[in-house]
């Protein structure tokens, strides 16, 4: 996938980089976000973790409701992504494990 990387969003990144606890996050994300929006990364963040697992998009879809289109979108980003999903995943996986 194409790098993404633009200067002017560093500042939306640091800023979410700077949240210490669960509930800084959860009122962050209120204030930046729609419900929806967080229920799409919530459930995008799902789909990773099941695809990692070895599911298949059925499972996936069967699982989350998510759309085959997502899964797909999803599952590309962890083959050729930058590797944010796998980052967030390894670290759960440590803290879990």
């Amino acid at each position: 996938m194409k790098e993404f990387y633009l200067e002017k969003y560093d500042g939306f990144f640091e800023a979410i980089c700077k949240l210490t606890s669960l509930e800084d996050c959860r009122k962050f994300f209120e204030d930046v976000c729609t419900i929806k929006e967080i229920e799409d990364m919530s459930g995008r963040l799902d789909v990773a973790r099941l695809l990692c697992e070895g599911k298949s998009y059925q499972e996936v879809s069967r699982l989350t409701g998510a759309s085959t289109a997502t899964i797909s979108r999803v599952n590309k980003c962890l083959n050729y992504g930058a590797g944010g999903y796998a980052l967030v995943l390894d670290t759960e996986e440590k803290a879990n494990g």
